[in-house]
């Protein structure tokens, strides 16, 4: 059993195939798939893919840092709305983003800790989205940290002292394609860190594993990053896919 901790199965990328994608996934042993929201113009998509795979697919509710705009009061209205009538798996994904535009970051910080405040009060995990913006996101954190304070830091591309950083605030590390990147570096030093700190994701449609990588990413080349785990730690598939599924139940509870 393999498990995506994070994977945007509702995109309009995967609209012309998705049953044959997800069939693809399953064939290769990814029985579970953590959805991560984007803000209030995908909320429909994610709750009919629920609504067609209800026994594959986990829902998480939150407003992604590249959404914060000027509307951002309305879209986290949006998210608490949603996390006061149903259950959702984690608050997600939630962040500061600082690549595309540095416009909004007062109010990326706010919302970032808005949601994580909401986390604590529904106990539920958090899903971090960082992109140039560790020392931003460690502020936070270090503001908020705690026994309440649990989830996943995906798409991790930092360095090793930014990994263990990111562990002593009670996150595990989302390990995606990135590893498999000539230039992705967190190959380099991965084996330092203990693999029950590690969970495995795609990010699909973005963020493919080498040999795709520029093309469009799906849940099924996740065991290219098992793959690349396995020369890594020098474990089993099994014993990587186990592992990291386990490390998934930790954070979210199922």
């Amino acid at each position: 059993m393999i498990t995506d901790t994070h994977t945007h199965l509702y995109s309009e990328q995967f609209d012309e195939d998705r049953d044959v994608m997800i069939a693809r996934a399953k064939e290769v042993g990814v029985s579970r798939f953590f959805i991560p929201a984007i803000d209030s113009s995908y909320t429909d998509r994610m709750f009919e893919l629920e609504k067609n795979y209800p026994n594959d697919v986990y829902l998480m509710m939150g407003l992604h840092p590249t959404s914060v705009k000027e509307n951002y009061q309305e879209e986290l209205a949006h998210v608490k709305e949603w996390i006061d009538q149903r259950e959702f798996c984690a608050i997600g994904e939630i962040g500061i983003d600082l690549y595309w535009d540095k416009t909004f970051l007062k109010q990326q910080q706010e919302a970032f800790r808005t949601q994580i405040q909401w986390a604590k009060e529904k106990n539920l995990p958090i899903v971090i989205h960082c992109r140039e913006a560790f020392d931003e996101i460690f502020e936070v954190l270090e503001l908020e940290k705690g026994d309440d304070l649990r989830g996943i830091f995906h798409c991790f591309t930092g360095t090793l002292e930014q990994a263990q950083k990111a562990i002593s605030y009670n996150m595990k590390l989302g390990i995606g394609g990135v590893v498999t990147f000539k230039n992705g570096k967190i190959d380099k030093f991965l084996n330092e860190i203990d693999l029950e700190h590690i969970v495995l994701e795609t990010d699909s449609p973005y963020l493919a594993p080498t040999p795709f990588r520029g093309k469009r990413n799906e849940s099924s080349y996740i065991e290219l990053v098992v793959g690349k785990l396995v020369d890594i730690y020098g474990k089993t598939f099994e014993e990587i896919s186990q592992i990291t599924t386990e490390n998934s139940k930790a954070v979210f509870g199922i």
